[in-house]
């Protein structure tokens, strides 16, 4: 007989219901702004933002200039307009713009902050964050603790955690050799994440990296994880603001075209899974690209807290510009630089492009199943 997939129960953060358990990935460089978190929200799951190079993006929208706080708190406010669950990734790697884009976000009442590409450690102590949810992504349960401990200290622990697998799109938390490693299986790295958000206030886990369909959600939902994050799905809708160049390559791509870059690879030092097709990873490769950066945003500090200037910005060896390379594929700079394409492990089985609706249905599972 016919009948309908059981509901997916809800997820609740920091006392806020999350209908259905999905949180769409914050995508950057443009990939996710207010048109896609405001139509997830909008379809009960929790809608994300990217803040990656956001005061770019909206200094040419509204043509002026605004700076990261500016650009945070208007792209936030604008996601939350239709009502929703709707919050922002923000970077640690992003260093220069991280505190200001922080500010932002919690001034705008964001429900959530989410945050990686390095680990978060002194988030809460930028500024209360009252009802907005602090977020921190993280590839093991040695890096909840160290958050822990340090959060603990600051008066705050996390609200939730995204533990990402080594299958997801963009920078990886793990070491190129680690990166097929069967203890760095998702379903292997829950477990103890588990153990030690119990150790340390029973948090929801939100796990990434991988999952791409009703029955993977149920999967690690069995398992213990109170929701999922999924991006490379979300890139390919219609609300996404991925470029048609983009979306297409998504489409076209099989197995063998996705990798993990590192030689060259992204200025942040963390390996970088792309479509290997990428223009400007192609012209990386072949050691084509004359270095174009004109901001060198990708800033890390040194051991006297120093700002070091972006790999990228300096030669052309064994780096792409990361920044410029994920703007132009969000057709911002297309005529000055080539795209750089990053997906998840499953990007070669999205075969069409669809709407956030249909695939928010796809995903709870309203959609007829047989059973015999």
């Amino acid at each position: 007989m016919n009948k309908f997939a059981q509901p997916l129960p809800q997820l609740t953060i920091k006392g806020k219901i999350i209908r259905v358990p999905i949180i769409q990935g914050g995508m950057g460089v443009g990939v996710s702004l207010h048109s896609l978190a405001s139509a997830v929200a909008q379809e009960g799951g929790a809608g994300i933002i990217s803040s990656a190079l956001l005061d770019r993006l909206l200094s040419k929208r509204n043509n002026k200039k605004m700076d990261s706080y500016e650009a945070a708190y208007e792209e936030v406010s604008l996601a939350k307009a239709r009502g929703g669950f709707a919050g922002i990734n923000i970077m640690c790697a992003l260093a220069r713009d991280y505190e200001a884009s922080v500010r932002g976000a919690l001034d705008a009442n964001a429900d959530a902050i989410i945050s990686g590409a390095g680990l978060p450690m002194g988030l809460p102590g930028i500024q209360a964050p009252k009802d907005t949810a602090l977020i921190p992504i993280v590839s093991s349960s040695r890096a909840l603790e160290l958050i822990c401990k340090k959060w603990e200290k600051l008066g705050y622990r996390p609200d939730a955690v995204v533990l990402e697998g080594p299958l997801a799109g963009g920078h990886l938390g793990f070491k190129i050799e680690q990166v097929d490693l069967e203890s760095n299986k998702l379903e292997n790295l829950l477990p103890p994440v588990l153990d030690m958000a119990k150790k340390y206030g029973d948090f929801p886990i939100i796990v990434a990296g991988g999952i791409y369909t009703n029955a993977d959600i149920r999967k690690y939902l069995n398992m213990g994880a109170k929701g999922v994050q999924m991006g490379t799905r979300f890139l390919a809708t219609e609300e996404s603001s991925a470029s048609d160049e983009y979306k297409q390559a998504v489409v076209r791509s099989k197995d063998e075209d996705i990798i993990v870059a590192t030689d060259p690879g992204s200025p942040c030092g963390l390996p970088f899974r792309v479509i290997k097709q990428s223009p400007m990873y192609v012209s990386a490769l072949k050691r084509l690209r004359k270095p174009k950066c004109d901001k060198g945003t990708v800033l890390m500090k040194d051991a006297e807290g120093n700002y070091t200037r972006c790999p990228a910005k300096e030669s052309n060896e064994h780096h792409f510009c990361i920044c410029n390379g994920l703007l132009s594929s969000a057709n911002f700079n297309r005529d000055v630089e080539e795209p750089l394409f990053t997906v998840g492990t499953n990007a070669s089985r999205v075969n069409n492009i669809v709407s956030v609706k249909s695939l928010m249905d796809e995903l709870a599972g309203k959609v007829l199943v047989t059973s015999s």
